[in-house]
């Protein structure tokens, strides 16, 4: 199919519910692709298969905070200049671009690279949600290096880091990331054809895109979205199991741009079914845990996701705000996010919380009226 621009704003809304709080503001990210829509015509969504096993292909992404990025807004230069930067030390064009996440702002910004450049994009990504670290991807996991990877800031000035070691690239990069500002446009993972039909989570942009146009459509008639959003997501391949955790009032807030991250925690007052209850997220960029009291109602790598309690329409970590009535939803993450090679990069314990992984499905919740 081809991306155009009566896409773009539901692309955006799907991404953001995937993106569990992080991947950076989806709006900064829609008026770029609708701008880039305009100026160099549609962009060409493919799939995987379609590649042959020698093409080149490189994900696309912003590292970063994401409450740095609402304040320094990518100007489409330095997008470029990290690409051409790769293809000129790989000596390879690249035949096509990747998302490296599927969350928020790094679903939409590879396109608007693919259209300033002509290229498609593949219809994937390596979290199928965000993630605030470099290696903390279905490539990684399936043994692609992330090295070399091209760091370019708003004044297109570029950083090659190389190393065999995802680790080391997301250590070396956290700290550039900081020295050129607090958020830069990457490409990372080189990869070829045969190396993305094995680790790509398939199918997101086009998933984001239907999931954005479900809330959409539901809100446009007399349904209720969040009903339409449940709906959708329980037909898909990767997220079946998914429930209203809980709906309330945000009463607490701290948040705090720290080492490249946006770190924080938030606390929902119940209403409705919920009341008399109380919620806390601890969030990295994206939600980690959800927990009343002491229990757990979810937690990484399965998807945390606020939205308007009214619209069904996700907010961001950074457009959180005190008294502000939401409701979170729980979200079962793709398989491949929950085998134990998987959890050993992204689970709990990875961020350094003590609670196991649990499957949400296996979680009891709070269960709001509303729902």
């Amino acid at each position: 199919m081809k991306i155009t621009l009566e896409h773009v704003d539901d692309l955006a809304r799907g991404a953001a519910i995937l993106g569990t709080g992080g991947g950076g503001d989806p709006y900064l990210g829609a008026l770029m692709l609708r701008q880039a829509l305009l100026d160099h015509g549609p962009v060409d969504l493919i799939d995987v298969e379609s590649l042959a096993d020698g093409d080149f292909v490189a994900p696309f992404g912003m590292m970063g905070a994401p409450t740095v990025i609402v304040e320094k807004i990518p100007n489409g230069a330095e997008m470029v200049a990290a690409l051409r930067t790769l293809e000129r030390f790989r000596g390879q064009d690249a035949r096509a671009l990747m998302c490296a996440e599927i969350g928020g702002i790094n679903a939409l910004l590879p396109l608007v690279l693919a259209a300033r450049c002509g290229l498609p994009v593949v219809d994937g990504d390596g979290m199928g949600r965000a993630f605030p670290q470099l290696q903390m991807t279905t490539y990684h996991i399936h043994g692609v290096p992330a090295g070399p990877m091209v760091m370019a800031d708003e004044y297109a000035n570029t950083v090659l880091i190389e190393s065999t070691q995802s680790s080391e690239i997301e250590r070396l990069g956290r700290s550039m990331v900081v020295a050129m500002g607090g958020s830069t446009s990457i490409c990372l993972y080189p990869m070829h054809g045969r190396d993305a039909k094995r680790s790509l989570v398939r199918g997101t942009i086009s998933l984001a895109l239907g999931l954005g146009r479900a809330v959409r459509e539901a809100r446009s008639g007399t349904a209720d979205p969040f009903t339409a959003l449940l709906g959708y997501l329980r037909g898909t391949q990767y997220y079946q199991h998914c429930k209203v955790l809980f709906e309330g009032k945000t009463v607490d807030l701290l948040r705090e741009t720290l080492g490249g991250f946006s770190l924080g925690r938030l606390v929902i007052e119940g209403t409705g079914g919920c009341a008399g209850r109380s919620l806390s997220l601890q969030f990295q960029n994206e939600h980690l845990v959800a927990r009343e009291g002491d229990q757990v109602l979810a937690i990484v790598p399965d998807l945390i996701a606020v939205l308007d309690a009214s619209t069904a329409e996700p907010i961001t970590t950074e457009g959180l705000k005190y008294g502000k009535r939401v409701a979170v939803i729980g979200i079962s993450a793709a398989p491949i996010m929950r085998t134990p090679e998987a959890l050993a990069v992204f689970g709990p314990q990875a961020f350094g919380l003590r609670d196991p992984f649990t499957p949400l499905e296996q979680l009891s919740e709070c269960t709001p009226e509303s729902s």
